[in-house]
């Protein structure tokens, strides 16, 4: 089969155009990233309890993205991230496919539509009993991540055996399959993964009834995040803090209040106004809200000034979602300790509690979109055939020309 396998020697490399695109950092990233599109061989199931997936559609998410950019590379050599994958990578993780080969014991049929649950888990790596996170549902909390049958990885994509979309086929454990109605098309069913990062945040940490929340950051996670505020909290008023017009459009139709990132100044001074905090001025850097009237901030960059701006602007033990992980690096964070912020790692997801019912954030996603509830179709902008996926990676750097949002392989 085709995959587009990173870890390898690229061959031959492009060169960066000389038309202004050589300044943006992800280009020359993209330029010498060690992925290229081959042939390698077809994966058979792990084990009679697993399937083998025809490939429909891939989304590309953000951690792909990072990788393959090389993006902040020197900034995070001491990841501690890496002792929990092995190499060489098929990314693509948000994948839509069709059950194509299954084990004797893998429950499901050859023809199905399904969505990846991704996690590499107890019950994919064969462990038996399963870890208490995995039996409280907490399937992005595994303790068995480097255990069992496969290689050490957290998820599909990250393990050198459990292979990703970026490929024709994809092979997966019984329990990693969710079927997708057939109402549902594939375009709705492949954002089904960021969705389901942003509903394990917010339901986690939830806003208070007419309560107040910030977005920071308007990508998938973002817009994904603020379309489950406005769906679940319909009493709670949002602010979304875009970078670019496309996601400033996004944001507006799914009801937010959008503020630029940028100066982060005005950007303070607006939340201050939108919420009814009040500015306290230092001799030097940012004024801080105190009190402040935002409840929650849902930080999904997660870059030292995306924090630094959310502890500022956030009430009295208000609580900083981070969902997003940027590269390390120093902020000013007095009002931290001061007004006794709450940070709060939202890793992924499992199996989340929605309107009183416990079933995992895919099947809750799908039946959402099934009750008309939430409509995020628009934030997927741009699709590719996976033999053009430089170009699929140069939109992402360019959204600030091309409107990226969500872009995706389409495999059909």
């Amino acid at each position: 089969m085709k995959a587009l396998v990173f870890g390898v020697d690229p061959g031959s490399i492009p060169e960066v155009d000389q038309t202004g695109e050589s300044d943006n950092a992800l280009l020359r990233g993209l330029a010498s990233t060690p992925m290229d599109l081959i042939e390698v061989e077809d994966p058979k199931p792990i084990g009679p309890d697993w399937v083998v997936l025809r490939s429909r559609m891939t989304g590309i998410c953000g951690s792909d993205s990072k990788q393959v950019f090389m993006e902040n590379a020197e900034d995070e050599i001491d990841n501690a991230m890496t002792a929990l994958i092995s190499f060489p990578q098929v990314l693509g993780h948000e994948l839509v496919a069709t059950v194509q080969d299954v084990g004797r014991d893998a429950g499901v049929e050859p023809g199905q539509r399904v969505v990846l649950n991704p996690w590499l888990s107890c019950g994919p790596r064969g462990i038996d009993p399963q870890c208490p996170a995995c039996q409280a549902g907490d399937l992005s909390l595994c303790w068995s991540f480097t255990e069992g049958r496969l290689s050490p990885g957290i998820h599909t994509g990250n393990a050198k055996e459990a292979t990703g979309g970026f490929a024709e086929l994809v092979p997966a454990h019984r329990s990693m399959v969710i079927p997708v109605p057939d109402a549902i098309a594939d375009e709705v069913a492949v954002l089904a993964d960021p969705f389901a990062v942003s509903l394990h945040a917010v339901t986690r940490t939830p806003p208070p009834p007419g309560g107040k929340a910030v977005v920071y950051g308007a990508g998938a996670l973002g817009t994904t995040t603020t379309g489950i505020l406005r769906a679940l909290y319909p009493d709670v008023e949002v602010a979304t803090i875009a970078r670019w017009p496309g996601q400033a459009a996004m944001a507006e139709k799914l009801g937010a209040t959008v503020f630029a990132p940028e100066p982060r100044l005005e950007l303070v001074e607006g939340l201050a106004q939108w919420s009814g905090g009040s500015l306290r001025k230092p001799w030097q850097g940012l004024p801080f809200c105190h009190p402040g009237q935002i409840d929650v901030v849902y930080d999904t960059v997660g870059k030292p000034e995306t924090l630094e701006v959310g502890i500022r602007v956030l009430r009295g033990r208000g609580s900083l979602v981070v969902t997003g992980v940027g590269a390390p690096g120093r902020f000013e964070w007095a009002p931290l300790y001061f007004k006794e912020i709450r940070v709060v790692g939202s890793n992924a997801f499992g199996i989340e509690e929605v309107d009183g019912r416990r079933q995992h954030a895919i099947a809750h996603y799908l039946d959402l979109v099934q009750q008309g509830r939430v409509d995020i179709t628009a934030m997927l902008t741009h699709t590719f055939p996976l033999e053009e996926w430089r170009e699929a990676f140069s939109t992402i750097a360019r959204q600030g020309e091309t409107g990226a949002i969500k872009v995706a392989f389409d495999q059909r």
